[in-house]
Formats: C-alpha cells, sequence, structure tokens
C-alpha cells in the first residue's frame, strides 16, 4: 500500500472511529462482570476449552476472548446479532442476548486475563511478511504489538490462533453467501488485496506475536 492509500486509510479509519464512538456512548448500556459471569454458560462449552474445534466453516480453533476489549466483544456480538457476520451458531446465540447482556458479557471476558501486558514492540517479521503487514497498513489500526488497536472497537490479534485469524481475514471477501462472510467496508479493502496464500502467512505471523488474549477453562457448574 503506497503512502498515499496508507495516509486515506488512517483519515477513514479514523472518521469511522468517531461515528462508532458516539453512536456507542448513546446506545451501549453499562457493563456488569459478575451478571456477566452468571450469563456465560452458553459460552463456556466452545471459549472456555482451550484449542476447541469449530467446524464451520472450516475447521479451526474457536478465538481467544479473554483479555480482548469489552466494546469489540460487544461489537462482535451486535454484529452477529444483526446478521453483518454470518456464522449461524454465534448468530443464534447473539440473538438470543439483550443489550444489557451483550455488555455483560464483554465486561466479564474483558477482565478475564488480568495482569497480562503485551511487549511494547514484537520481534521483527520476516521480510515477506513485514511487506504484507505493511500493505495492509495492519499496524495503523491494531498498533505496533497487534495488541493496542488505535480504537477499542478493533480487536487484538496478537497471539490468536492463526487458523481462526486465517478464517476471520478470508470472511472480509465473501459477498452473497447466507452462512459465511463479514460485513466490514474497511477490512474488505485490505484484504482483498492478499491471496489467500498471503493472508494465511499474515495469520501465522499474528498467532506467534506475544499478545494479551487468553482461553480461560470455566466449569459448567456455578
Amino acid at each position: 500500500m503506497n503512502q498515499t492509500m496508507t495516509t486515506l486509510l488512517k483519515s477513514v479509519v479514523a472518521s469511522a472511529t468517531v461515528v462508532a464512538a458516539l453512536g456507542a456512548q448513546a446506545q451501549t448500556p453499562a457493563g456488569d462482570v459478575k451478571a456477566g459471569e452468571s450469563k456465560a454458560a452458553m459460552c463456556i462449552g466452545c471459549h472456555g476449552i482451550p484449542g476447541y474445534q469449530n467446524s464451520f466453516p472450516e475447521i479451526h480453533k474457536v478465538p481467544k476472548i479473554s483479555g480482548q476489549s469489552a466494546p469489540y466483544i460487544a461489537g462482535a456480538l451486535q454484529a452477529y446479532r444483526k446478521g453483518d457476520r454470518k456464522h449461524p451458531t454465534m448468530r443464534g446465540i447473539a440473538g438470543s442476548l439483550s443489550d444489557q447482556d451483550i455488555a455483560d458479557l464483554a465486561a466479564f471476558y474483558a477482565g478475564h486475563n488480568p495482569g497480562v501486558t503485551a511487549p511494547e514492540q514484537p520481534k521483527a517479521a520476516p521480510p515477506a511478511v513485514a511487506a504484507l503487514l505493511e500493505k495492509g497498513a495492519c499496524v495503523s489500526c491494531h498498533g505496533a504489538n497487534f495488541s493496542k488497536p488505535i480504537d477499542p472497537s478493533y480487536p487484538k490479534v496478537a497471539g490468536q490462533y492463526a487458523d481462526y485469524l486465517y478464517v476471520a481475514l478470508k470472511s472480509y471477501n465473501v459477498q452473497g453467501n447466507p452462512h459465511i462472510g463479514r460485513a466490514n467496508p474497511i477490512m474488505a479493502g485490505i484484504t482483498q488485496q492478499f491471496s489467500n496464500a498471503e493472508l494465511k502467512q499474515i495469520a501465522n505471523y499474528l498467532a506467534a506475536v506475544p499478545g494479551e488474549l487468553a482461553t480461560k477453562p470455566q466449569s459448567r457448574f456455578r
């Protein structure tokens, strides 16, 4: 991505961030950690088992969400509920949640991996991967260590499972499928620049970067 495109992307992202933040402030209730803990039973079966495999749209590990930011978790659940993220299981779950439920679950998982801080600067990527990251302007949104995004509604991606990241990145390129895909014009514009092989390289690198995410085993009995 050339300098002009990078500058344009930053401008678009900044504008979208301001609009999203104003909308979120007006609509999102405050989350309660204890309430979120009591509501997490439906999440435990997948997100409370380290390395648990999801089989749709292809086999990959269920993402780590402990330590993810509350605004991102809330935004993801709202996107599943709305249908902007097309995953039948997650849409079914999110569709059963109220705004307060979403806020409570987001607060619970955001504080579920305390005391873990990613290094300020990760080990340098191999030259070929570094070129891909620069082309996608990934640092501009997700931070130099990929754990400090410019807006908390954007995900931390350092240390996330590689196979999940790969499937997630590919999903932005899917159009017209009722069961697969993610509607996000910024990410779609970025991922469409890459082949699947290049997206896999990016995912593999990000997964190897030390991060703040975890899968915390949880008891089904409370």
